[in-house]
């Protein structure tokens, strides 16, 4: 049963609508006179396509654009006043105890745009990896929305989903008129900044759907260069097709790969067994082997390497096939000839045979090329080829066909190269969307708290492929935390020390169990790394499975908002400390470590130094004190420490004195040491 409308047609959508299925090419979007972007008809392409002639326009130009683009530059290079607070509680460590976090591993709770920009100094060229599983704006799907030049509180609640600092999730819809803009703009800033953190050598790695697949592209061109376009990978998503809407059932997934730098190759991957079963070891040699083509192509270019050799079975002449050549040099093939029986170089006056080979006349063949002739009389020389024959262990030149046919050569297993990459990735190789619930079912007792995660399998696939045993690996849209999971798994597999950095928005989860979606997947990591260790045994004991999970806050350091005329004596008192109150020295620390370049994963140890409290990170390559009343004695103890960094709060000296002489003594006891101050 219908509802009534109860209202009279919208005859605008209705002209739409017809416009757009008499002419899909004219749909676009634009910005009205009111600045806002909605959906509209390009006049000058609806002009030309019911016009019978050129219509003078715009100049037409190869480009990708769309509406706010310029903004979406914009955010990507803009600043921020943010920073990154460590939740202890959440924590995971190896060592177990309550002043250090023995990790290398980091989960970062917050928008991921901020999280970019602030790892932007810490972990530049450093990424090996990059994997992301963003929104595929189907319609159902969520999306950011940035927009930093509106406050919170006059965002329109369109989802009910927007974190205390503004960042909004709306629902995209295809009716709504920034359909794609919107989407355009929340991932082009997100991959110019990551494309910052890829190591010369990285890689990154993007799924997504049919819906936005070109325009992903598009960006990543733009972004990267069209030099640095990889692959378009088909992941097999499903192992059965089903009845879509559209008719053809859709049992792919995109995997789009771009490197840092042109040229990138992956690895390979490990042989199967189907492979290696083609080598055998009919000779009784010291490694399996298989049958291979003797010749090399470019006849014309290696005359010298065009000549006969005489099969010592039969004593007929071998040439290579017409095109080819022999692949080593005449000196070479004699010794290798002379494994055989008795051989020697002879002219036999063969110029139009070798011609033939080569392509050419008989008056172009190169002059003097001699044969492999036996020197031996051939009834000597098949006793003797056909007594090597029998003992075994052929040389690596043979002839086939027990003697009586033509040379192969001998292709070792043992010299064999993995697996070919290729851009179609099975099911049955790298898992489906069936095999990836039943992977997050089995860690949550039999419920699915996430809808569409992502089989370890497929992560386990680019990890072989693109990443180093001591790799950082990336993924800022990280959903239910299948990529460290699959980073666990591989550094068992290959006793690796892969390190992950997650960011995923505390969003609303679905799930009645856990409140947001940063709540999965830190559970599944511990989940999973437990579960790990438990199958593996004692195996296991020096794997991390422990990370650090920060939240994006607001900077340490308190606002200033006042010009000196307004400024009085009470608001310079009040700004002695710039400190805000709430924040912690661990805070503090953490902000540092951000922007010295400090990787967030470094080992942190907490020492006293005459009753205050010290940071000594990565081995006293930064030290730091955020104490007040800071005397002469603490600042002399870490000079002696020769840190390369030292940091100390801007208000933390003790005294005028101690002030007066913190660069004297770090004059005399570590000149060479930054220092500085908050």
């Amino acid at each position: 049963m219908d509802n009534l409308k109860m209202h009279t047609p919208d005859l605008a959508e209705e002209k739409f609508r017809i416009l757009a299925e008499l002419f899909p090419n004219v749909v676009t979007e634009t910005i009205n006179e009111n600045g806002e972007v909605v959906r509209a008809i390009d006049a000058d392409v609806l002009r030309q396509e019911i016009s019978t002639a050129v219509v003078e326009g715009p100049q037409e130009r190869y480009q990708f654009t769309w509406p706010d683009k310029k903004k979406a530059v914009v955010l990507a290079n803009a600043p921020i006043s943010k920073t990154l607070r460590l939740d202890r509680e959440k924590s995971v460590g190896r060592d177990g105890t309550a002043g250090s976090i023995d990790t290398e591993n980091i989960y970062i709770e917050g928008d991921n745009l901020d999280a970019l920009k602030l790892l932007q100094e810490t972990y530049l060229g450093k990424i090996k990896v990059i994997y992301i599983d963003p929104p595929y704006n189907t319609g159902n799907d969520f999306i950011y929305e940035d927009d930093y030049s509106i406050e919170t509180g006059e965002y329109l609640d369109n989802s009910g989903q927007f974190d205390g600092e503004g960042n909004r999730l709306v629902q995209n819809t295809e009716s709504n008129g920034r359909f794609h803009t919107d989407w355009l703009n929340m991932m082009y800033p997100r991959i110019r900044l990551a494309k910052d953190l890829l190591s010369s050598d990285g890689t990154i790695f993007i799924s997504i759907d049919d819906h936005e697949y070109s325009n992903l592209q598009k960006i990543c061109d733009e972004v990267f260069g069209t030099g640095c376009f990889v692959a378009d990978i088909a992941w097999q998503r499903t192992y059965s097709p089903r009845n879509d809407s559209h008719g053809i059932s859709d049992e792919k997934e995109h995997l789009l790969v771009f490197s840092k730098q042109p040229g990138w190759s992956p690895r390979r991957l490990p042989r199967t067994e189907k492979m290696n079963s083609v080598y055998k070891n009919p000779d009784n040699d010291d490694s399996d082997w298989r049958t291979s083509d003797a010749f090399a192509p470019s006849a014309a270019t290696h005359q010298g390497m065009v000549y006969a050799i005489q099969n010592p079975f039969n004593g007929n002449l071998i040439y290579p096939y017409k095109g080819a050549c022999w692949p080593l040099r005449q000196s070479d093939m004699l010794e290798m000839m002379r494994k055989w029986g008795d051989y020697d170089l002879k002219d036999i006056n063969d110029e139009e045979r070798r011609a033939e080979v080569c392509g050419i006349s008989a008056a172009e063949v190169r002059k003097g090329v001699k044969a492999i002739m036996l020197t031996s009389s051939l009834e000597d020389a098949r006793k003797r080829a056909k007594e090597i024959q029998a003992a075994g262990k052929w040389p690596r030149f043979f002839f086939t066909k027990n003697g009586e046919g033509g040379i192969a050569r001998k292709t070792y297993l043992k010299d064999a190269e993995g697996r070919v990459v290729t851009n179609y990735w099975p099911c049955t190789e790298v898992g489906h969307t069936d095999e990836a619930k039943k992977e997050i079912k089995a860690l949550f007792e039999g419920n699915a708290p996430f809808d569409t995660p992502k089989p370890t399998r497929l992560l386990d696939r680019i990890l072989s492929i693109a990443s180093d045993s001591d790799s950082i690996i990336l993924d800022f849209f990280s959903g239910s935390a299948t990529t460290a999971h699959a980073v666990m798994r591989k550094n068992y597999e290959d006793n690796g020390k892969r390190k992950t950095v997650l960011v995923q928005l505390p969003e609303e989860s679905k799930s009645p169990s856990y409140n947001t979606l940063c709540d999965i997947g830190e559970e599944r990591i511990r989940r999973a790394g437990k579960k790990i260790k438990e199958e593996a045994g004692l195996a296991a004991d020096n794997l991390d499975i422990g990370f650090r999970v920060f939240k994006v806050d607001s900077s340490n350091m308190k606002d200033v908002y006042y010009s000196p005329a307004d400024t009085q004596q009470s608001i310079l008192d009040m700004l002695a400390d710039n400190i805000k109150p709430d924040r912690t020295p661990e805070d503090l620390l953490f902000q540092v470590m951000l922007d010295l370049g400090i990787l967030l994963s470094s080992k942190i140890e907490e020492t006293e130094i005459a009753g205050k409290k010290v940071f000594s990170v990565a081995d006293g390559y930064l030290i730091a004190c955020f104490d007040n009343d800071v005397t002469e004695t603490t600042v002399t103890e870490i000079a002696r420490k020769q840190p390369f960094y030292a940091v100390f709060r801007d208000s933390g000296m003790a005294t005028d004195s101690v002030a007066t002489n913190f660069d004297q003594i770090f004059e005399t006891y570590s000149p060479k040491t930054q220092r500085k101050v908050l």
